[in-house]
């Protein structure tokens, strides 16, 4: 667990200087996904991070709350006016409150499960999952979400081999991708060579020259955690799997959803 925890809390430091000198207009303003706003973001993964430490210290609590949140969804069907829901339950409406409140919540997150058995068996919305595969998809959904932020302020993100994380779980979701769609999943696994941003390179799976993708780690990952399409990205991906995976690569729960259309976000 020491790396993983590691990981999340190196960047909740990335985030927090993100979010130092944030304006108040900027705080409160559109971004490219889904025209969630930095405050809307931080609130979500506020929620989150929250729901994961009632998952593991307050059942009643984390059902209580997951009663409200499938109630809600399930009465609306749109990504931000869920997302302001969730904002609303929060009931948190200064800047600061809100940062310290996440930054607070993320702290006490990463301390409990610091101490807790990686297999362990952890309580969320759809089946349950060991607790280090939690922390990874902690640190995937917060990686991947504050990207909007990077773009919004358009701004070069500090890559570093934490990624390896996203990569991991972008790799285990092959096969969920399609299932989540009720398509058939694909007999090969396409082969991966990706650079990690420290310059090493990471293969996965058989060497397979029909089948493959190759470039950096960082496109790999906001590919799969559609923060941009693969046509705004410099993989090279080969091979007709290869190229559907790559359309509809979804490391996140929920409904499928469509990466953003080319030229949106890059």
């Amino acid at each position: 667990m020491e790396k993983i925890i590691s990981s999340i809390r190196n960047e909740a430091l990335s985030i927090e200087s993100l979010l130092i000198d944030l304006d108040p207009l900027t705080w409160s303003k559109e971004t490219s996904f889904k025209s969630w706003s930095p405050e809307i973001i931080i609130s979500h993964l506020l929620y989150f991070d929250r729901m994961t430490i009632y998952s593991h210290q307050d059942k009643d609590k984390f059902n209580r709350e997951a009663s409200f949140l499938f109630k809600a969804f399930s009465n609306e069907t749109n990504s931000l006016k869920r997302a302001k829901l969730v904002f609303d339950r929060l009931a948190i409406h200064e800047q600061s409150s809100m940062i310290d409140a996440w930054k607070k919540s993320n702290q006490e997150m990463t301390k409990i499960f610091q101490g807790v058995d990686p297999d362990e068996r952890c309580q969320w919305f759809g089946p349950d999952m060991s607790a280090r595969m939690f922390m990874i998809a902690r640190y995937m959904e917060t990686w991947s979400h504050t990207q909007a932020i990077y773009d919004l302020l358009n701004l070069d993100r500090n890559y570093t081999d934490d990624i390896e994380h996203i990569v991991q779980i972008g790799i285990k979701t092959f096969k969920w991708t399609f299932r989540n769609r009720k398509l058939d999943v694909p007999e090969i696994f396409p082969y991966l060579e990706l650079i990690s941003p420290s310059g090493d390179v990471w293969s996965f799976n058989d060497t397979n020259n029909m089948e493959s993708i190759k470039g950096k780690a960082s496109d790999f990952c906001h590919v799969v955690t559609q923060n941009r399409n693969i046509k705004d990205t410099d993989l090279e991906v080969n091979g007709k799997i290869s190229e559907h995976w790559m359309s509809i690569a979804q490391c996140f729960a929920g409904e499928p959803e469509d990466p953003p259309e080319q030229g949106t976000r890059k």
